[in-house]
């Protein structure tokens, strides 16, 4: 089995580093700048469950020399989906599998959901259908990343908490490529279920991220502080109904209740977010794919949005301001 990991940031890099010390597959990973030189030196260094490790990884700057793939997984940001086409493509064959392990609402969502809204290219997140038309929706595998990982240096990826990466064909069919899939990563010791509805698992993480990512990067707030405080806490659940009414609309099933995710959210700690550790580091902020996303999706299925057009609209402005959107 050939899989290439493109993207070796943190999630990328912990989920090559666990298929790589598994040893059980032909795997690559698409890196670049000293991210890419640490790891040819001195391969992905892990540090897991008290145990700092090394392992040897075949790492490339271009994807071309590493020729087509059984799987390729892409583990970088949605917003950086597009400009890295040109590299992406060259690792697809035929029978090429894309597994999309991006926050937010995916570009793929409308595949496969029959209705007046299949086909449906969502230009929050695929602005002019790109990505639809050089990867092809029937590619992908849909997942939900849930390891929370951080890179401490250039090849040296620190996992903190939680190993789980669901996995589900859009059509929610058990194919055998998701299966194949899904064995190899569980004997690389991570925790793999295959569902047979990603769309309904996507927006119950997206339910999180779309209203406390934004109110962490305007108020410098932790998640438990911004549950803590009335106010921040009923702007969060306002955004959240809004979004519950849409994807209800189109057929999802929320297994929990709002104030429970809410709950969750801030038991989780003093925790900054990633779009408030993106604004403070002068990175490209993920607005599109998990608030932007949401807003057409509410366009589309006519279910207003004010809340979240109000927060949206300050979010972008304070991006702009920051060069951290563009």
């Amino acid at each position: 089995m050939k899989v290439t990991v493109f993207g070796a940031g943190a999630i990328g890099g912990y989920l090559a580093a666990k298929l790589a010390m598994a040893g059980r597959i032909d795997l690559s990973i698409v890196a670049r700048g000293a991210h890419l030189e640490a790891i040819k030196a001195n391969g992905l260094r892990l540090i897991e469950d008290g145990q700092d490790m090394s392992v040897p990884v075949r790492a490339a700057a271009t994807a071309e020399v590493l020729g087509v793939q059984d799987y390729v997984v892409l583990a970088l940001k949605a917003h950086s989906l597009t400009l890295a086409l040109d590299q992406i493509v060259p690792l697809l064959g035929d029978h090429t599998a894309v597994v999309t392990m991006q926050n937010g609402v995916p570009w793929w969502y409308f595949h496969g959901v029959g209705g007046p809204l299949e086909g449906t290219r969502l230009n929050a997140v695929d602005r002019g259908g790109a990505i639809w038309q050089r990867i092809g929706p029937q590619r992908v595998i849909g997942s939900v990343v849930y390891p929370a990982v951080e890179v401490d240096a250039p090849g040296f990826i620190h996992h903190i908490d939680g190993k789980r990466f669901s996995l589900g064909e859009p059509s929610g069919e058990r194919s055998e490529r998701v299966t194949l899939l899904a064995e190899e990563m569980v004997k690389a010791g991570l925790q793999v279920p295959v569902r047979d509805d990603i769309r309904s698992e996507i927006w119950v993480k997206l339910w999180g991220n779309l209203s406390f990512n934004p109110i962490s990067a305007l108020t410098g707030s932790t998640l438990a502080a911004i549950v803590a405080d009335e106010s921040t806490r009923m702007l969060a659940r306002t955004m959240m109904l809004e979004a519950q009414a849409i994807g209800e609309s189109l057929g999802v099933r929320f297994p929990i209740a709002v104030d429970r995710r809410i709950k969750g959210a801030g038991d989780v700690g003093e925790h900054k977010t990633s779009m408030l550790q993106d604004l403070e580091r002068g990175r490209s902020m993920e607005i599109d794919a998990l608030v932007t996303a949401v807003q057409e999706l509410g366009r589309l299925t006519d279910k207003p949005t004010p809340t979240i057009d109000a927060v949206l609209a300050l979010l972008r402005r304070l991006a702009v301001e920051r060069g951290c959107y563009g």
